[in-house]
């Protein structure tokens, strides 16, 4: 008896030491989307190379998954860059609510985003989207709401000069174009929903170029901050892009909580840095991210962990 105890009782040291009681970490995601998709990346390549798991952890939306990581009950989140932004500083959909307990770890990559209409349309400019009818409230994603408002100022508008059809998300915004509701809508380059709205529209889609005057690039940052003026060509991968187009490109950024450990801020960093190519395999979604480019200054503090890193791998920005 006492022999089958001993057996018991080391069977389970060697069980509680082994894989699968393993460190685990959380990463906030989103139920579906681009986001849902580039948080099981990153979670794949961290949990291959980091010696311990990272699981993501879907929520309704990123504002959901925000203040939670801030207040130190999820290890991880991704969301663009000027989300963040905005989460970080208390601004724009967070307005009043600091998220000042969030440490950038890495920028990912950049997401491209312009407004659509029908090939066959009258509307060539922002300015001649006065009068028609576009998507408002996203009451489920704010952020795209903040976006189309930023991109209306960009060529004098607001939402006052508009005809305002409410909708949930990006999607239901989408869905609603195709249906025939609404003129415009806000999209993002190569997305698959582009492809698909392309195939079920008369004569097709096509994006609409923003304003590059100095003037009109300020009005769309002061809305949009961390967002850039990017010009796309057509070719493949752009359905919609009919001529060169200028259009709101931002990053895509992982942060983690300030009481995250060092430790494993540092691994997930450098699995994330020594491993560009599995990220690369991963998809078209991956195409413009690099190692070298994940210690980008976006204006926000990043984690002391990845900051040690970086200084190591020699791709830290000198002050």
């Amino acid at each position: 008896m006492k022999a089958l105890k001993f057996f018991v009782g080391a069977l389970a040291a060697v069980l509680i030491s082994g894989p699968a009681f393993a460190q685990v970490v959380g990463i906030g995601t989103t139920k579906g989307g681009a986001t849902a998709q580039v948080s099981a990346g990153i979670a794949k390549v961290v949990s291959e190379h980091a010696g311990f798991q990272m699981r993501p952890q879907p929520m309704g939306g990123s504002q959901q998954y925000i203040p939670i990581v801030n207040a130190g009950e999820l290890e991880f989140g991704i969301a663009n860059v000027m989300q963040t932004y905005m989460a970080y500083t208390g601004t724009g959909i967070s307005e009043g609510r600091v998220n000042d307990n969030l440490r950038m770890v890495s920028t990912l990559m950049v997401f491209r985003a312009a407004i659509m209409v029908r090939n066959d349309s009258d509307i060539h400019s922002i300015a001649d989207l006065r009068g028609k009818r576009l998507p408002s409230g996203y009451s489920s994603a704010p952020l795209f709401a903040h976006m189309l408002s930023a991109m209306l100022a960009n060529g004098g508008l607001t939402y006052d000069d508009v005809e305002k059809v409410p909708v949930t998300g990006l999607v239901p915004g989408v869905n609603a174009f195709k249906e025939g509701k609404i003129d415009a809508v806000i999209a993002a380059i190569g997305a698959g929903f582009v492809n698909a709205a392309n195939a079920a529209v008369s004569g097709g889609v096509r994006f609409i170029t923003l304003s590059t005057e100095s003037a009109d690039a300020a009005a769309l940052a002061a809305q949009a901050p961390k967002t850039f003026l990017l010009e796309v060509a057509p070719g493949p991968g752009a359905t919609g892009v009919m001529a060169p187009t200028t259009i709101m490109a931002y990053d895509y950024m992982l942060w983690a909580g300030k009481n995250v450990s060092d430790d494993v801020v540092y691994n997930v960093t450098k699995a994330m840095f020594e491993n560009e190519d599995d990220f690369k395999g991963l998809g078209p979604l991956w195409r413009t991210h690099s190692s070298k480019g994940m210690p980008k200054d976006q204006g926000m503090p990043y984690h002391p962990g990845a900051i040690k890193f970086y200084k190591e791998a020699g791709v830290w920005p000198s002050s």
